[in-house]
């Protein structure tokens, strides 16, 4: 049996625990599209020949292209700050306001990754205006993840990376391809409504046109499409056209110190080519 592949970012709402049951609802097909990347556990823990990955964080999928196209040098060079002296309060904020300064795309790819790992709780977060405004996590020792880095490279020669919205990448889709979308989740609090990790919120109306435009590209071409989402009333309307309904407890890590973990019921909603 193969070993799970783990992600090398630290990301809110990965999908590491469920990409056993994720990849068991994916038919086989040429090319998997993922709309809403995140982290990449489907994409890591998949098989198709191809893939077509997007997420609309612009600094992720700049990160990922980073590692596609230099892999070596980029990890030999993310190592050099993965290290004591950068562990602290001053370097990181340092650091911080260097990303929120640069525009050269290996630069920011470099220092992402390092915010991802001393970053409060892995969090990927922005202001209004556009800067990354995470405060520092207080790590004893972060974890520099090389052996996933590697694994990451390797699986990119297989995958294009873009960054636009899911509509234009539903729009590339041809038959025979399946797409697998992991929105940010509709929220079950109204206080614990985390939906702005790439600065522009994801709301019930884009919620309810993800669900249509699962609808119109499953009844215009051969593809499938499987959504995830937490499981309620209100999710449970919005996929009532789904051809399959299929519901998971998942544990979810609430807290820095990973004490609070409540099991949460996820949705997983399967539309079939007409």
């Amino acid at each position: 049996m193969n070993n799970k592949q783990r992600a090398f970012l630290k990301w809110a709402g990965g999908k590491y625990s469920l990409s056993d049951t994720i990849a068991k609802m994916l038919p086989k097909g040429a090319r998997l599209i993922e709309p809403f990347a995140g982290a990449g556990s489907i994409f890591l823990n998949t098989h198709y020949n191809q893939y077509l990955i997007n997420d609309i964080n612009a600094d992720l999928i700049n990160l990922y292209r980073t590692l596609q196209q230099q892999p070596e040098k980029f990890i030999n060079d993310a190592a050099k700050i993965f290290t004591e002296q950068f562990n602290v309060a001053e370097e990181y904020y340092q650091i911080r306001a260097q990303f929120n300064a640069t525009t050269d795309p290996y630069q920011r790819s470099l220092l992402f990754l390092y915010m991802n790992r001393h970053g409060y709780n892995g969090l990927c977060r922005y202001n209004s205006k556009g800067g990354y405004n995470v405060p520092f996590g207080k790590y004893k020792r972060p974890y520099f993840p090389e052996k996933e880095l590697y694994a990451f490279a390797e699986k990119a020669k297989t995958a294009e990376f873009v960054c636009e919205s899911y509509r234009d990448t539903f729009a590339r889709a041809k038959d025979g391809d399946i797409i697998y979308c992991d929105p940010p989740y509709v929220p079950l609090s109204k206080t614990a409504s985390f939906t702005s990790y790439a600065g522009n919120g994801f709301g019930l109306d884009e919620q309810a046109d993800l669900a249509n435009a699962a609808e119109e590209v499953t009844r215009d071409k051969d593809v499938t499409v499987l959504i995830s989402n937490h499981d309620t009333i209100w999710t449970r309307k919005i996929y009532e056209h789904a051809d399959k309904l299929k519901s998971v407890k998942v544990a979810r890590t609430i807290s820095q110190k990973g004490g609070t973990r409540n099991k949460v019921s996820e949705l997983l909603a399967l539309y079939k080519p007409s």
